[in-house]
């Protein structure tokens, strides 16, 4: 792209700046001139190999660029030799090699505030600012990687450290004693990690080590943010920052707390004012902080209705916490491709959000399974991108109204009539765990190398211990999605009896209006129920009872499924009921959706039918069976 430049920006017109810049570039090259044409011609340009005169300035600029990105890839390659290699010291060492994108994108800034200058607008919004956007976007690096580990893996290196160092276990404090000893430390100059250490810690301690001292190792430029999984506590954010400093990170990652179950979305809050009120972290900030919410396990741990409100109501807290302290808030938002871990349409899941809470700020993730299929292809990707865009802008711009009281107190009661019946079921019930690992592909699927990390976050363990995407994809291959739609059916027959009770015999239930409208005139509700509408679509409760039928063989489990399928039914009818539907996606806004799913079906239904007859042969054979010849 810069060759591409030089044969364009052959304007001699320019600014004092870029005279200064292309007069001391050429007193540079000008002495070694004809060594300089020769390498050049080496290294295969198309063009421009000799020493090119400052009265052309802005070719000669692109000269030097040219030549400085060749120097910085052979560097990158040398050190891609060498896995323990210290990148950004090398390219800091290197005179020609560029360190940071920074230093490529200010000589191009430069050369368009010239062309500015001189009136040649035409030219500087063309190519040039196509390459300064590129370089700004992908620099040196193609793309950031974030980093991201488990709060709990923290706090056992620094307990490692502290107990090595006799000053007491770390993991044994109090929140109070923790704060105090990280602000100390991060205050202070003394190192705390001592060298030897290492050689007496745990596999785990050492990975965690290892992976902030290649932080330090590498360009700043080739990571984004720190994000820290299951976060709990302020204790958890300090502590990385911490461990960055002692291993040799000289400008830390910025820390992102995930808050992922219920009860971490709660405490959120608390965490966030204790950080931002600490005057050692508010310096450190300078203003800026990135929250992750996590819908997967919020859903897993809780079910679809109580997460989805929790989720609610922790972007408000955190929004207002963050205005109290003047800090600007970015949410990041953990969302997965299906219903059950936040997916959905993304206009409306933006525009769903509390009012207030964007402010032309928004991350999210892209999950694997739906990335192809939003950015795959050229015009697809730009319409999703599109999408973003104007929904993001129209939140900022003309936010939603905030929902009445009589809509919070409705949904604040339903939220925890849905939790309570879902965990009754999931946690409660002690035939659920034997009946999900039975009649579903859970283990199998969790032997294939298919995920970006391991099914469980512990090798043994009960459902807490698994990770969210196994937990939903084994409930949708079986056509069941129980994750999304169970406890919710409670929820609503709850708020709808007390309805019945208070309007006596012949009179108005205001419970089951008041839900009414609130699906008519809050999106937040209208979005929550029209995903689940849609989940009920794709959900096929026939294919389900196969999967019991071939897999299940203890009567006390089937049972148990019959009792499922019944709330499953139960659930879809209150959910018409409420919606004022008389059948699934029988809007007009829902009909394609509607010809998609009842196109996809006979495809998909033979597939779940080999599905079970093989699970069924693959435990048999790992029973000691033998093999059923069909």
């Amino acid at each position: 792209m810069i060759e591409s430049l030089m044969y364009e920006l052959s304007i001699w017109r320019c600014n004092a700046d870029i005279s200064q810049l292309a007069a001391e570039i050429h007193a540079r090259q000008a002495p070694a001139a004809a060594a300089l044409a020769e390498d050049r011609k080496r290294k295969n340009y198309s063009e421009f190999w000799s020493v090119i005169p400052p009265t052309d300035p802005f070719r000669l600029i692109l000269s030097d660029i040219r030549d400085r990105l060749y120097r910085t890839r052979e560097v990158l390659h040398a050190c891609s030799a060498d896995a323990r290699a210290c990148v950004r010291g090398a390219l800091e060492a290197d005179e020609l090699a560029y360190s940071s994108k920074g230093e490529v994108l200010s000589a191009l800034t430069r050369i368009y505030a010239s062309l500015l200058e001189t009136r040649d607008d035409s030219v500087a919004n063309g190519r040039l600012l196509d390459v300064i956007r590129v370089a700004q976007t992908f620099g040196l690096h193609m793309v950031e990687l974030d980093v991201r580990q488990e709060s709990t893996r923290h706090a056992d290196a620094v307990d490692a450290i502290t107990t090595y160092l006799g000053i007491g276990s770390y993991k044994g404090w109090s929140e109070e004693q923790r704060l105090e000893f990280l602000v100390k430390e991060l205050s202070g100059r003394r190192p705390l990690l001592p060298a030897e250490m290492e050689a007496s810690a745990t596999a785990e301690v050492r990975d965690v080590l290892d992976t902030m001292r290649m932080l330090g190792r590498l360009p700043r430029d080739s990571f984004g943010k720190y994000v820290i999984s299951m976060a709990h506590t302020a204790s958890d954010v300090l502590a990385v920052l911490l461990l960055q400093r002692e291993c040799g990170v000289a400008d830390p990652l910025p820390v992102s707390p995930l808050f992922e179950t219920l009860d971490d979305l709660k405490h959120s809050m608390g965490a966030m004012e204790t950080l931002l009120s600490n005057p050692w972290y508010a310096a450190h900030i300078e203003g800026e902080q990135e929250c992750m919410i996590g819908y997967s396990d919020s859903g897993k741990d809780a079910g679809r209705m109580a997460a989805a409100w929790g989720l609610y109501e922790v972007q408000e807290q955190l929004t207002e916490v963050a205005k109290k302290h003047g800090v600007r808030l970015t949410l990041f938002h953990g969302r997965g491709g299906t219903v059950g871990r936040g997916g959905g349409p993304t206009h409306l899941a933006i525009l769903s959000q509390p009012p207030g809470t964007i402010g032309g700020r928004l991350r999210v993730t892209i999950q694997g399974e739906t990335c192809e299929q939003q950015f795959g292809e050229q015009e697809v990707c730009f319409r999703t991108l599109d999408l973003y865009t104007s929904a993001v802008l129209e939140s900022s711009l003309d936010p939603a109204p905030a929902p009445d009281a009589s809509f919070r107190a409705a949904m604040a009661q339903m939220a925890e009539a849905s939790c309570e019946a879902y965990r009754a079921v999931v946690r409660g019930d002690p035939r659920f765990v034997d009946f999900f690992y039975a009649a579903t592909p859970v283990n199998e699927l969790g032997r294939m190398n298919i995920g970006s990390r391991p099914a469980k976050r512990r090798a043994a363990g009960s459902i807490d211990t698994l990770r969210a995407i196994p937990w939903i994809f084994a409930w949708t291959q079986t056509r069941f999605h129980l994750p999304v739609w169970l406890g919710i059916g409670e929820a609503f027959e709850q708020l709808i009896s007390e309805g019945e009770k208070s309007g006596g015999d012949g009179g108005e239930n205001e419970k089951f209006k008041l839900l009414q409208r609130m699906y008519r005139e809050w999106p937040f509700f209208r979005v929550t129920l029209d995903m689940l509408e849609m989940v009920f679509a794709k959900a096929d409760p026939r294919v389900s009872r196969f999967y019991v039928q071939g897999l299940v063989a203890d009567p006390k489990l089937r049972a148990f499924s019959d009792e499922l399928l019944a709330k499953f039914f139960a659930t879809r009818q209150t959910l018409l009921r409420v919606m004022g539907h008389r059948d699934l996606l029988c809007d007009k806004d829902t009909q394609v959706l509607q010809q998609k799913l009842a196109l996809r079906a006979p495809y998909v239904t033979p597939l779940n039918v080999l599905q079970v007859h093989c699970l069924k042969s693959l435990r048999a054979l790992e029973a000691g069976g033998e093999r059923d010849p069909r």
